[in-house]
């Protein structure tokens, strides 16, 4: 396409870096913009994107000093403090005036905004896109990941003005889109607001390229003996993850094996990390938090170490652990069986719903490890040709239904949409 005639479209959210999954799937998303013929900038503020398409705002990060003020001046107390609503409006207005600089300098014709308007960890920032999108009508596209009704710690606030204002809005220049019918439902039910569903998807058209010699050494880089399972618990440390599940199959399972967590403890502090910490030594189940030396891209830590991708590790493990009590979606599932690994699952919600019925094929738990659990996981480890089948089964139905190509069809037609308004 002519430079002349190409469009340009504009990604807002806390942030754009690293292995979380609104980083992860927003990369897919603006892979589709570009290949639909658009060029993509970001605002954010984390980026690891090239800083000729940036532009950097630090007070769009969640983990801003003084966003994290505001967050818990509308989320931990019974009343909100007048400097808190004030100090609110202050950053709702400096990073109002951040937006109309990022839409007018790389001439936007679209936003697309990842995930900040339905989870309010940045308040300021909701609002300030809220009204730039009101008042200059430019057409948007709000890819929400999860909403706060779903998480309990922001249901009890002094914030309830600013939540049904922009979390979601409800505008006639936005487009939404969730990543699951239930989503679709509740956002229905709560605000009347129809919305698109599109899953999550990976590249399931290009299979994993074969391990390389960057990668050779990624098992005793973690500390996994060559006599040892490997097993991959490739999500955050955070409570809803349920990992203490998985050092329980671990224990059950009375063979030498080591658990490998990938990401770091987040935005929900790490207390749960350490809780976790005594259990697997109670347990005396061998772990490794791994996080500093996984990344978004392969590099080099301070002190010279490797830093692996996380596609790195996965063509590495024996199993996949994934024992989450809640998911908006499931991008460690998605990975998993793109990368042909056996997985155990904890069933909730929208993997009942959403991906089950499908027919893919898992070591399931509802709630709690059972002996059937075990049971499950020692036959798929110990049965090549079982896993084998189970694997390629997963992939071709991941194919079908979360592929790229999947993205691409309904992508299009939200586009067509707004480009036509």
């Amino acid at each position: 396409m002519d430079k002349r005639t190409r469009k340009n479209v504009g990604f807002v959210s806390t942030r754009f870096a690293g292995t979380d999954g609104v980083s992860l799937e927003a990369a897919k998303w603006a892979r589709v913009f570009e290949q639909e013929g658009f060029t993509c900038f970001h605002m954010a503020g984390q980026l690891d994107q090239p800083n000729e398409r940036s532009f950097l705002v630090p007070k769009a990060d969640f983990r801003h000093p003084d966003i994290v003020a505001i967050y818990q001046g509308c989320f931990w107390g019974r009343k909100r403090d007048p400097i808190t609503t004030g100090k609110l409006h202050e950053l709702r207005y400096e990073l109002k005036k951040a937006i109309y600089s990022f839409i007018e300098r790389f001439s936007l014709d679209i936003l697309v905004v990842e995930n900040a308007l339905a989870i309010p960890l940045n308040v300021p920032l909701g609002l300030s896109l809220t009204e730039v999108i009101s008042e200059t009508g430019i057409p948007t596209i709000a890819h929400h990941h999860d909403f706060f009704w779903e998480r309990q710690r922001f249901l009890t606030n002094v914030a309830w003005e600013y939540l049904n204002m922009a979390f979601p809005p409800n505008l006639p220049q936005v487009r939404h889109v969730v990543i699951n019918s239930a989503a679709d439902h509740q956002l229905g039910l709560r605000t009347g607001i129809s919305a698109t569903v599109i899953p999550n998807v990976m590249d399931f058209a290009h299979p994993p390229p074969p391990v390389d010699e960057y990668t050779t050494d990624v098992r005793e880089a973690l500390g996994v003996a060559a006599d040892e399972l490997f097993v991959l618990q490739p999500t955050r440390v955070v409570p809803r993850k349920g990992i203490e599940h998985a050092i329980e199959l671990m224990r059950r399972l009375e063979t030498g094996s080591r658990l490998v967590i990938s990401h770091a403890s987040g935005d929900e502090g790490f207390d749960y990390e350490k809780r976790l910490m005594s259990y697997a030594s109670l347990m005396q189940v061998n772990t490794a938090f791994v996080s500093e030396i996984i990344g978004g891209q392969r590099g080099r830590t301070p002190s010279g170490a490797k830093i692996y991708a996380l596609d790195d590790i996965y063509p590495h493990a024996d199993l996949v652990t994934y024992p989450s009590t809640f998911e908006g979606f499931g991008n460690a599932f998605l990975e998993a069986i793109y990368f042909r690994k056996p997985i155990v699952i904890n069933a909730y919600s929208i993997y009942q719903t959403d991906i089950r019925p499908k027919g893919f094929q898992a070591i399931e738990m509802d709630g709690y490890i059972t002996e059937d659990t075990v049971a499950q996981t020692r036959k798929v480890l110990g049965d090549p040709l079982l896993r084998q089948e189970m694997t390629e089964r997963n992939y071709e139905l991941g194919r079908k239904h979360y592929s790229y190509e999947v993205l691409q069809t309904r992508l299009k037609a939200l586009i067509a949409d707004q480009m036509l308004r």
